[in-house]
């Protein structure tokens, strides 16, 4: 099984839980299971990280060579299957164009493709003001889950080392 990470998994795993400067072993997690290949994101994702202009967009730069992935033109029709259940919905004209902008159309189009699982903090939403991955992935049949069903369907252990 592999994993297509979403950038509030960076985002918020750096501003609360997980923090670059006290939870080491949880980026360390991350960099071995990117090289590995069982979790990964896009480019689209490392372009939103990078925006932020901090330690997680230089965490990144640095260490994020094998986990984030291009987009390639090849998904041209996963790219026309969200885009058509997004313009099918009940959905606001902004937020279909909003979302056909963003990197959330790219992550459920890939995950589409490759039949991964991508891994989000959104929740389902029934407003039709935004469109969210929870939401696209249900309507597509795409599975997702939370990082914290991902850390433990891994058996993600981040244990301290005895002080000596």
């Amino acid at each position: 099984m592999s994993y297509l990470l979403d950038a509030n998994v960076f985002i918020s795993a750096k501003n609360l839980h997980y923090g670059l400067d006290f939870c080491p072993a949880f980026w360390d997690w991350l960099i071995h299971k990117g090289n590995t290949g069982t979790v990964f994101s896009i480019d689209k994702v490392a372009d939103e990280i990078a925006a932020g202009s901090d330690a997680l967009s230089t965490w990144a730069v640095d260490h994020g060579s094998n986990l984030f992935r291009r987009t390639p033109a090849s998904l041209a029709a996963q790219f026309g299957q969200v885009s058509a259940w997004a313009t099918s919905q009940h959905f606001a004209p902004a937020a279909i164009n909003t979302f056909l902008q963003v990197a959330d159309f790219y992550l459920v189009a890939y995950a589409l493709a490759g039949d991964h699982v991508l891994v989000t903090n959104e929740t389902p939403a029934t407003s039709n003001a935004r469109i969210k991955i929870p939401n696209a992935c249900l309507g597509l049949g795409v599975r997702y889950m939370t990082p914290f069903q991902m850390l433990r369907t891994e058996q993600a252990r981040f244990v301290l080392r005895p002080q000596a």
